[in-house]
């Protein structure tokens, strides 16, 4: 074996941890990478909220945390509500430090819709993420209304037969400074849009795609790749709102072009969760995406 060189060993960069390994996530599981990401860019002077979710048990117990900042744990329905009173009492304070909502599709858009739609409401100043792996997990992969049309659940075995709550879109509707939208597999477009939220006053929303192994059924290797996959088909598009005004990012950009997308079956293919689809539902999938995109060509154009 050839030796390497000193100067390059002398060079050799440790990348500082800010959420730390060995936790209780799942193989493949984004979680753990996610959060790392996010509070490298966030910083020490972050607080997490966070209902209960995957994330409740990754977070740890009395032994210890990988959390390098504070954690509140809080109740399924009242995230939202909860990062709304901190915020204040550390304004009141004169506490410069960031509040983060950290929860899953359940939380967010099912048993805890109302608190954040009132905390978006009143403008709050909270940075609140999504991380969405499409279904109810930690509780044993029930359908949450976030679960996509034609997925395998413990609750829908036949496959869900309705189609995915548009959430990002409906936060829009809140007129608050700042939604967008990411994933795992494109880490600086994640950040760019973390350190915009950072740096902007009031209800910030990102809507962050999750996969989850056990839960959509694929080889915990494939992670990067289900998630890159859903970007390139047109499934999850990148997108930000910056005070009302929508804009593509990334590679999303270039997906107006509807010969640009990669065919949905690409990305249900890995996934055993869409294995009971037919011919027929996956066109009905595939008409649902390119009728999303005919709505962004018009979001794009105003």
């Amino acid at each position: 074996m050839t030796e390497v060189p000193s100067y390059i060993k002398e060079k050799k960069v440790i990348r500082q941890q800010y959420f730390l390994r060995g936790n209780a996530a799942c193989p493949g599981c984004p979680i753990p990478k996610e959060l790392d990401l996010l509070l490298e860019v966030m910083g020490k002077k972050t607080v997490l909220v966070v209902p209960a979710s995957c994330s409740t048990v990754i977070m740890g117990d009395i032994h210890g945390s990988p959390s390098t900042v504070p954690v509140v744990h809080s109740a399924f329905a009242s995230a939202a509500a909860i990062a709304s009173g901190l915020s204040r009492q550390l304004k009141m304070r004169g506490e410069d430090a960031k509040v983060v909502v950290w929860a899953g599709d359940g939380a967010t858009g099912d048993i805890g819709f109302a608190t954040v739609s009132g905390a978006a409401e009143r403008n709050e100043d909270i940075l609140y993420v999504c991380y969405d792996n499409e279904a109810f997990m930690n509780t044993g992969i029930q359908r949450s209304s976030l679960t996509p049309y034609g997925a395998w659940t413990t609750t829908t075995p036949a496959g869900k037969r309705e189609f995915k709550k548009p959430l990002p879109f409906i936060m829009m509707e809140h007129k608050i400074p700042y939604v967008a939208t990411a994933s795992i597999a494109y880490p600086f477009d994640y950040q760019a849009k973390v350190k915009k939220a950072k740096d902007i006053q009031g209800f910030r929303y990102i809507h962050l795609l999750s996969p989850c192994p056990p839960g959509w059924r694929f080889d915990s290797s494939l992670t990067i790749e289900v998630a890159k996959l859903a970007v390139e088909t047109g499934i999850w598009p990148l997108f930000e709102v910056i005070n009302g005004e929508f804009q593509l990012t990334g590679i999303s950009k270039v997906l107006l072009d509807k010969s640009k997308r990669k065919p949905i079956t690409e990305y249900l293919k890995l996934q055993g969760r869409f294995s009971k689809m037919s011919e027929k539902d996956i066109k009905v999938m595939q008409d649902a995406v390119d009728a999303m995109w005919d709505y962004i060509a018009e979001l794009v154009k105003r």
